[in-house]
């Protein structure tokens, strides 16, 4: 917890100016889509950024349906910790091919289900209809929004603000924390492994992965419990790397993981209006209908764990594809786009300024004044 604290400190240090443009771009789904991933794969939790983006719908400052497709962006930038962590099995090249695969299932899963949902929403605003009834059906028309702050903070948070003012480099931070992170996730993979198994492969097989729903089940559990998905996914990518689980067997964990990330939102929407209360529903039938489409069908199941094997393969005879993935995935694209989509914004903004004053200029009216 206190290296993904450090990732997202340092990483906000390094992109103060980012966050004060952002809700002016949130009007585009496509680019209010991409915001979503930026912010996620730089604070490195969906829970946070679910939580932030709940308290802002809750001031009014962003449009609910202008946050739906930010939610669709969360899910796929918290994805990036796991892909960070299976990148510090490079040395072995077995190891790295079946840890890649195991970091980018989760990433393939949630991007085919936002191919699949954006254009719903977009088109039909199913997600807009489906949570608004669901709140209104759960709060009732004559909810009244409470007083009180949601304020998400880890128990690491002071740890990290006093060794940020001794050490005011980002990028020191940024390079420690990323080290910390793949350190520390192998560690606590490799003691839940024995303490929970007793050092048994069977065990885990039979207890924790015997079955679909049951790893599901378990994906849940964790998830809600240590209120980060980030975490529970990484914790997942050794254990695959060393053969104690197979890639499939971590697919479905990572499913149950999608639904007990959800909760931290719900928790804060608790304390907000019933547009936030939608908002982190829309978090959790995101990810439900997610679930619905993959789970139940082992051919379906199987097409994301297909995917990051091909792509386990590849990163295997060609390395940099990892780190090229990473790069361009979750920051490179997306900064690109905003970027562009300021600058269209602000020409688009300068042209109108320029079309009034003409305007005023030949107005009879303003002549005769």
């Amino acid at each position: 917890m206190l290296a993904i604290d450090f990732i997202g400190y340092s990483f906000r240090l390094l992109n103060k100016d980012i966050a004060n443009s952002i809700i002016n771009l949130t009007a585009n789904p496509f680019i209010s889509l991409f915001i979503g991933l930026l912010i996620t794969a730089i604070i490195q939790s969906s829970s946070t950024s679910t939580s932030m983006i709940v308290a802002i719908v809750a001031s009014g400052s962003i449009e609910f349906s202008d946050a739906i497709p930010m939610i669709m962006g969360a899910n796929i930038g918290t994805t990036l910790t796991s892909t960070l962590v299976s990148l510090s099995f490079i040395t072995n090249r077995d190891e790295f091919r079946k840890a890649i695969g195991a970091g980018v299932v989760h990433d393939f899963f949630n991007i085919l289900v936002v191919a699949i949902l954006f254009p719903l929403e977009y088109k039909y605003g199913l997600l807009t209809h489906l949570s608004s009834s669901a709140s209104n059906f759960i709060l009732g028309a004559d909810y009244v929004a409470q007083n009180s702050e949601f304020r998400y903070f880890l128990f690491t948070k002071p740890i990290v603000l006093f060794i940020g003012e001794l050490v005011p480099y980002p990028v020191v931070l940024a390079i420690s924390s990323f080290v910390l992170l793949a350190v520390t996730v192998k560690f606590l993979s490799r003691t839940l492994y024995k303490s929970i198994t007793g050092g048994s492969r069977e065990f885990l097989q039979k207890y924790f992965f015997g079955s679909p729903y049951r790893s599901f089940f378990w994906g849940i559990v964790f998830t809600a419990g240590v209120q980060s998905s980030s975490v529970t996914t990484s914790v997942i990518v050794p254990f695959v790397a060393t053969r104690k689980i197979s890639l499939k067997q971590s697919f479905t964990f990572i499913l149950g993981a999608n639904i007990g990330t959800t909760i931290t939102a719900l928790v804060a929407a608790l304390f907000k209006s019933e547009a936030a209360v939608s908002i982190a529903l829309v978090h959790l039938f995101f990810n439900l209908i997610g679930v619905l489409i993959f789970l139940p069908f082992p051919i379906i199941r199987n097409i994301p764990v297909q995917m990051a094997k091909s792509f386990g393969r590849l990163a295997m005879k060609f390395r940099i594809a990892g780190f090229a993935y990473i790069i361009f995935t979750f920051f490179l694209i997306p900064f690109v786009l905003i970027s562009f989509n300021k600058e269209e914004g602000n020409e688009k903004e300068t042209d109108d300024k320029i079309e009034e004053s003409i305007n005023k200029s030949v107005n009879p009216t303003d002549s005769l004044d």
